[in-house]
């Protein structure tokens, strides 16, 4: 998997990534802290809305965002995106009111929308091969995982030696890194496009979505993706410290069992997937994920809940989920030409945090009032529905190079090369509006 590491390009983009990760993770903890000091016991309604407001962010600036920077040099777009997270989080330990953390917020995470897909869409256009590209999107998953482990030791550290507001002093310090490792390579412009307007750009990549049926298979995997995260993300702190009666170490111990069951999958996704099809991987992930959820319930039904069985049941999971989430790049790559990448992209970006802001605020209010068992049912049925939703969407017949015809186009169209009747990769384009 390291071996596409030796692309200088990829390898800086890579660093980059993880960089603004650390930096991320380190607001996370510090914004935690700063809620505490300004809210006190509403602390968690505070960091309640800032999550809300970023996954709005998430959900309505990036298809904006895709458009305004399409036309645009990948580099500077990046670059500057980053500098502009880098003031916002310098602006951070200066706050004294709590409506001033939901507007840098909103500023730090609607930059976020800009820059996360446009950089995802970078990514296929340097590894043009599908192996060197899966071995990056697992890597992708990796440091997403490891982020999760190592952001909060870090700021442990950190913390021994100075305030929670020196976080955010290494929150600006992780985006000027990723600055610096993109300023430090070239990277490819944007295909050329044609003159379309802004109303064009903006609704493209949901154009493309709904009209490829793999995607819109993808979708409805999304949401599942999102139950099955949602139930652990939010809850797992609850069942931890309140059902077991167990320390903090336990809920990072837990948590990091979720981690380390994706980070295994992770692993050993770019073998599978030289032999296997996205379709069979994500689906089986999601109802792996199903059944985990399925099984605990059981169990729950036949006795009290004890850790060893819940970390069991929340590394399959973690397993599942990523073997689900890691190959929805492979099918965004195949979906569009390069110069379109960027808007389908960031409408996976929005319409796959839709369905977190859904499922998020679900998960607390339901468990909270019916209790995890129920929370497993619940969450484990909007999973199964939904996978059984991407599958019927998604056909198993699905193939990248398909026979059509024009009958809409002059017989001199340079697309025909001469015949009316032709096989080749299919995506949604101008000559090719709807799926045949």
């Amino acid at each position: 998997m390291l071996s596409v590491l030796s692309d200088r390009r990829y390898r800086n983009l890579f660093l980059a990534q993880i960089s603004s990760l650390l930096g991320t993770g380190l607001a996370t903890v510090g914004l935690s802290l700063l809620a505490f000091d300004l809210a006190g016991a509403d602390a968690g309604m505070v960091l309640g809305t800032a999550f809300a407001i970023k996954m709005i962010a998430y959900v309505g600036v990036s298809p904006f965002a895709a458009a305004l920077v399409a036309p645009l040099p990948r580099r500077p777009v990046l670059i500057g995106m980053d500098l502009f997270r880098v003031l916002i989080a310098a602006m951070l330990p200066f706050v004294t009111e709590i409506w001033q953390i939901y507007v840098l917020i909103f500023l730090l995470q609607s930059a976020s929308a800009a820059f996360t897909p446009t950089f995802q869409a970078t990514i296929p256009e340097i590894l043009t091969d599908e192996e060197r590209y899966t071995k990056a999107l697992s890597l992708s998953r990796l440091a997403y995982d490891l982020e999760n482990l190592i952001s909060p030791l870090i700021a442990t550290l950190l913390l021994t030696v100075m305030t929670f507001n020196a976080l955010f002093a290494g929150t600006s310090a992780g985006f000027a890194v990723s600055a610096a490792f993109i300023l430090a390579v070239s990277l490819p412009d944007p295909a050329r496009l044609t003159a379309d307007s802004f109303a064009k750009r903006l609704l493209r990549g949901v154009r493309i979505f709904t009209r490829t049926p793999r995607l819109r298979g993808l979708m409805a995997i999304n949401m599942a993706v999102a139950a099955l995260g949602a139930q652990i993300l939010v809850n797992t702190i609850i069942v931890v410290r309140d059902t077991l009666a167990l320390g903090d170490s336990a809920v990072a111990i837990t948590l990091g069992t979720f981690g380390a069951g994706s980070m295994l999958a992770a692993l050993v996704l770019p073998g599978v997937l030289a032999r296997t099809r996205e379709r069979t991987v994500m689906i089986a992930g999601a109802l792996l994920g199903t059944l985990a959820f399925a099984g605990l319930a059981s169990f729950l039904l036949m006795g009290e809940l004890v850790w060893p069985v819940l970390l069991i049941v929340w590394f399959i999971t973690g397993f599942g989920y990523s073997a689900t989430q890691t190959p929805s790049g492979r099918l965004l790559r195949k979906s569009a030409h390069d110069r379109d990448r960027p808007s389908i992209f960031a409408a996976q970006f929005a319409l796959s945090h839709a369905c977190w802001l859904v499922t998020y605020p679900l998960a607390g209010w339901f468990v909270s009032q019916y209790g995890f068992q129920a929370g497993l049912v619940l969450f484990g049925a909007i999973a199964l529905l939904a996978t059984l939703a991407g599958a019927l969407l998604w056909p198993a017949s699905d193939s990248d190079e398909i026979e059509h015809s024009h009958d809409d186009l002059p017989a001199d169209h340079p697309h025909l090369q001469g015949a009316r009747s032709h096989r080749h990769p299919y995506v949604i384009d101008e000559i090719h509006s709807r799926w045949p």
